[in-house]
């Protein structure tokens, strides 16, 4: 049974998947050329590029061969996915994991495999560029890199289409893509049974950062920040900037006594980001957090604007702290 770090990096995985909306896209030639091509490259009677969902593999470009989609319990493209390296069968019979697989017994009688997992910018293996053959065949070192080198391409192609969905500055999730991302979460979680939190950040008198030493400085000041929640935050968390100082990040299998931690943890690097640095002005934000209930938060615009009301009542209670 999967441990709860391996659900939420699954859900994460999927969730981004999903953030990128190519599973029911149809044809797109960006990617249609490539397999054109390594098919071509490798003389095989197919190639496909494949995403791999919580049940389904399905294919986003194939030259050759079928393209319905496969039950992830039996897809090649499913033990890909879990590690870096070229997957190579040479003989599908000849291998115990595969021998008595129904692709290998029956259509397309699967043969020969070979799998490049496709990697995104946040870590994800969303899929695969494989080549698949009737017959066994060998596949040398020469060859794995060359496969490599056309999954590379595919990934460049899978960028832009996120990039679409992502802060420039930050490279963090735009608001786009952090309500597409966490909407998936949030419907992961309820249907897990995981708790999970939202903080909403605001940046304190950021403006005067901005007024006092310029746009770069401030440029600078969110970068900081960022790399102060990707340090703090688990990989499985999603973050997002919603625009200007405005910050968002969802925590996935985290109860309020955990998320409260990461809070204080989070202010604690800050400040000591500050002392080292000394630019001349200080970092600090301002946060609501507010726990996944769903009763209350049939989507993750919901939670949200729960989350942004704390927060605004936590930036009113830190002034009435200063003025007083």
């Amino acid at each position: 049974m999967a441990s709860i770090s391996e659900q939420a990096s699954e859900a994460r995985r999927i969730a981004t998947l999903h953030a990128l909306q190519l599973l029911e896209s149809g044809p797109e030639e960006r990617f249609d050329r490539l397999t054109r091509l390594a098919r071509r490259l490798f003389n095989v009677p197919f190639a496909k590029v494949t995403l791999v969902d919580s049940d389904q593999v399905h294919t986003l470009s194939c030259c050759g061969g079928p393209q319905a989609p496969v039950s992830r319990d039996i897809a090649f493209c499913s033990q890909t996915i879990l590690d870096d390296e070229v997957l190579v069968v040479p003989d599908a019979l000849a291998d115990p994991r595969y021998r008595d697989s129904p692709l290998v017994l029956g259509e397309p009688f699967v043969r020969f495999y070979a799998g490049c997992p496709l990697t995104v910018m946040d870590g994800s293996r969303l899929g695969a560029l494989c080549l698949i053959d009737h017959v066994p065949r060998k596949f040398t070192l020469e060859d794995q890199q060359l496969l490599r080198d056309l999954a590379a391409l595919v990934e460049r192609e899978l960028a832009a289409v996120q990039l679409a969905t992502q802060c420039d500055l930050t490279g963090l999730a735009n608001r786009r893509g952090f309500e597409m991302l966490g909407q998936q979460a949030l419907e992961v979680c309820k249907r897990l049974g995981k708790p999970a939190a939202l903080l909403y950040f605001d940046l304190n008198r950021f403006k005067a950062i901005n007024d006092r030493y310029g746009h770069g400085e401030g440029d600078h000041a969110l970068r900081v920040f960022v790399e102060v929640l990707r340090r703090i935050l688990r990989s499985s968390d999603l973050t997002a900037r919603l625009g200007g100082d405005e910050f968002v990040a969802m925590l996935i299998d985290s109860d309020d006594e955990q998320t409260a931690a990461v809070i204080e943890r989070l202010r604690a690097t800050l400040a000591a980001r500050n002392a080292i640095d000394q630019r001349g002005y200080d970092i600090h934000f301002s946060v609501g957090q507010v726990a996944l209930d769903g009763r209350l938060h049939a989507t993750i615009s919901a939670m949200m604007n729960d989350a942004d009301a704390e927060m605004y009542r936590n930036k009113v209670a830190q002034r009435n702290a200063v003025a007083h």
